[in-house]
């Protein structure tokens, strides 16, 4: 049973890195050796202490990731962290465990690495008194807004208005514009504390004050819940009893 999986960064972004990095220290079957902004600096660690999963960025100075991947002798699995979608099917025919569009969420991520830790181990019987611990939920989230990313605590939102091709968050500080679809935020939020109520809104159910003839009171604001995604909120208010 191969209890840990030896991983490296590889990604000129330090802000990626760090998200990365955070990730990886809240999973106990990972250990990260270290963090890299290019293939050709973390070349030489590789060969010195061979990874079993790569982490690794596409676009990158000096050597792009795709064309770093059939260096490697031997082949980690390896786990593709990019901005960019037009990469895809490049990257499966290298065959890479998975792609992950930035940002990424902490499930999709430990939903990732734990099919790298599952299929490392196959053909291992599996301790029983050792099993794979369940993923802890996030507490916070990151954003691209304009320029930057910016890290946004769960607790802190209210609830999540469309705007065409933005969503406005709205928290009790301010109200963030992000360029996100709401079924990409949908992947990032935990189901267990968000609902989406209608075409154009998303609530944080602890933050319901209270549900009136389908209008939600969070705060000062009025949010309708709309006839398509009622029975599925009220379904969740539910099972949350």
């Amino acid at each position: 049973m191969k209890e840990k999986i030896i991983c490296y960064i590889i990604d000129d972004e330090p802000l990626a890195q760090e998200i990365l990095e955070e990730y990886i220290a809240k999973v106990p079957f990972l250990e990260l050796k270290g963090s890299f902004m290019s293939p050709m600096e973390a070349n030489l660690h590789i060969k010195e202490a061979p990874a079993d999963l790569l982490f690794l960025d596409i676009n990158m100075p000096d050597l792009d990731g795709l064309s770093f991947i059939p260096m490697l002798q031997p082949k980690p699995a390896i786990i593709l962290t990019t901005a960019y979608d037009q990469y895809a099917l490049k990257a499966f025919e290298l065959e890479v465990k998975d792609y992950l569009l930035k940002p990424v969420s902490f499930e999709r991520f430990y939903k990732s690495v734990l099919r790298v830790y599952q299929e490392l181990n196959e053909k291992q019987p599996p301790k029983i008194n050792n099993p794979v611990p369940a993923p802890p939920e996030p507490d916070h989230i990151f954003l691209k807004v304009g320029h930057r990313v910016q890290k946004l605590a769960l607790e802190d939102i209210l609830f999540v208005e469309g705007m065409k091709d933005y969503l406005r968050i709205h928290t009790p500080q301010e109200k963030i514009m992000t360029l996100l679809s709401f079924a990409r935020l949908e992947e990032l939020l935990p189901a267990s504390k968000f609902a989406r109520v209608h075409r154009s809104y998303l609530v944080a159910i602890d933050k319901i004050e209270h549900i009136e003839r389908k209008r939600i009171k969070i705060s000062s604001n009025y949010i309708p819940v709309s006839d398509t995604y009622a029975d599925n909120f009220f379904k969740k208010l539910k099972g949350l009893e």
